[in-house]
């Protein structure tokens, strides 16, 4: 399939894909999108940048066209993403390809108005493209019905098994109606996407373009070892040397990310920060002057890995590296988007040993050594064991259990000990994964104009 009027899509769309300087189809688009045509349901895997959004896009709005509006509070095809940044990726992309026809796209994500929201679905429309925990806090309301739903896209489904959002689906699933074409994209396939594809999929057609965990052939892929202190001075170091072109540091924490901005930022470069803590607009901001250069240094967590389709991202730096092997794939695939070339740098400090062992099983490839020398194994599992005592001693700080209790943490008068913990014993807090925790706070996060509220009604309290 060498060229997108092969696929026999409507005159309108080819007009939009030559508008977009878009003449050859990837693969995942060549594969994929005759079967969604032909009403088959898919399962597609395929490593991230490969062109995933137009591959479901196309065929969904070619189905569409033609069609009359939609009933208020209504949604004909609906695109469920695990991150914000992913959802107006997205919506941005069918956006372009819908300029100046009759078809409508409307977003909807968390920690943006959601009365607005209710007002845009109450006139209807053609594509909802979501993310889960907000598209829930509105179907609760009663804001939008998918009862007319027809098509159905779970993009990045790995990442939302990642983040604990398969109750989410679940439930999301209870007002889909069971006729429907149901699409299923994704970059790496655990053992866990089984359960998603079974309950979704009716006979899919499978697509896999690269083998899960591979990362794209053009991504120069480099390690260097280096003490945890060491790595910001390396980093500046790196980012000294193209201080004009466009770099993306991933750190593992909100709390981490946002410090090494504000360090970077003494140091003199134009940088920003992404992540959980951060609001919509906030977000939209960094990532719109990210875009158009005006600031050359994005620091960001893994919750925004996979959401940041930026062509022109030369270089990317995995300042921590990931605990889930898989997500660094996802990282590194912010550059050397669309065929370009980019390279990719992994500090790797002796209590990261393992997880570079892990991520090399992964890709089944070696990374490159450019700096220092791989750690040795005693070195590495003492710096290893004191890490995970340092978390878990800062766990039991925040907890309130051992050293001084944090002020108003004190216990309620009405506390009660949790069924079956033994008498006199505090029971234990249920440990809670970050990435889960954060796109937890980030779906629920009230918007700005929520958050205004509550100040002025607790400013009301205090007079």
């Amino acid at each position: 399939m060498t060229d997108f009027s092969m696929l026999g899509l409507n005159p309108g769309l080819l007009a939009a894909l030559e508008r977009m300087g878009l003449k050859t189809p990837t693969p995942i688009q060549a594969r994929g999108i005759p079967p969604i045509m032909d009403g088959r349901d898919l399962l597609g895997l395929a490593q991230t940048g490969t062109g995933k959004t137009l591959a479901f896009g196309l065929p969904i709005l070619h189905a569409l066209s033609g069609l009359p509006r939609p009933a208020p509070k209504t949604a004909r095809a609906l695109i469920l993403a695990p991150t914000r940044e992913l959802v107006n990726q997205i919506a941005d992309t069918l956006g372009q390809l819908v300029d100046g026809g009759h078809l409508s796209v409307v977003r909807i994500v968390g920690g943006a108005s959601i009365n607005r929201q209710s007002d845009r679905l109450a006139r209807g429309c053609d594509v909802l493209v979501a993310t889960p925990g907000r598209l829930i806090d509105l179907l609760d309301r009663s804001a939008v019905s998918l009862a007319q739903v027809r098509m159905l896209v779970l993009d990045e489904a790995d990442q939302m098994l990642d983040l604990g959002f398969i109750h989410a689906l679940r439930k999301i699933a209870r007002f889909l109606p069971e006729e429907r074409q149901t699409l299923l994209f994704s970059a790496t396939m655990p053992k866990q996407m089984a359960e998603i594809a079974d309950t979704y999929l009716t006979r899919p057609v499978k697509v896999q373009v690269s083998p899960p965990g591979k990362a794209a052939d053009k991504i120069e892929q480099a390690v260097h070892f280096v003490s945890q202190g060491d790595k910001a001075k390396l980093l500046e170091e790196y980012l000294d040397t193209h201080r004009d072109e466009s770099a993306l540091v991933f750190a593992r924490t909100k709390h981490g990310a946002e410090k090494l901005a504000r360090l970077l930022d003494t140091w003199g470069f134009a940088v920003a920060s992404i992540h959980g803590n951060k609001s919509q607009g906030q977000r939209e901001r960094a990532l719109a002057a990210f875009r158009a250069g005006e600031i050359r240094v994005l620091v960001a967590t893994d919750v925004a890995a996979r959401g940041l389709d930026i062509p022109l991202v030369e270089h990317v730096y995995n300042f921590e590296l990931p605990n889930v092997p898989e997500n660094y794939v996802h990282r590194i695939g912010r550059t050397a988007r669309a065929g370009r070339a980019g390279r990719a740098v992994a500090f790797c400090s002796p209590a990261e040993m393992a997880d570079l062992r892990a991520i090399e099983a992964l890709t089944r490839q070696s990374v490159t050594v450019i700096g220092g020398a791989p750690w040795a194994d005693s070195l590495a599992d003492a710096a290893r064991a004191k890490a995970k005592e340092t978390r878990m001693q800062a766990q039991r700080q925040r907890s309130g259990r051992g050293g001084a209790r944090p002020h108003g943490a004190g216990k309620p008068d009405d506390a009660k000990p949790a069924a079956g913990t033994p008498v006199g014993q505090k029971p234990r807090k249920p440990r809670v994964h970050p990435a889960l925790a954060e796109a937890f706070a980030e779906e629920h996060r009230p918007s700005g104009a929520a958050r205004n509220r509550r100040r002025r009604k607790a400013g009301q309290r205090r007079d």
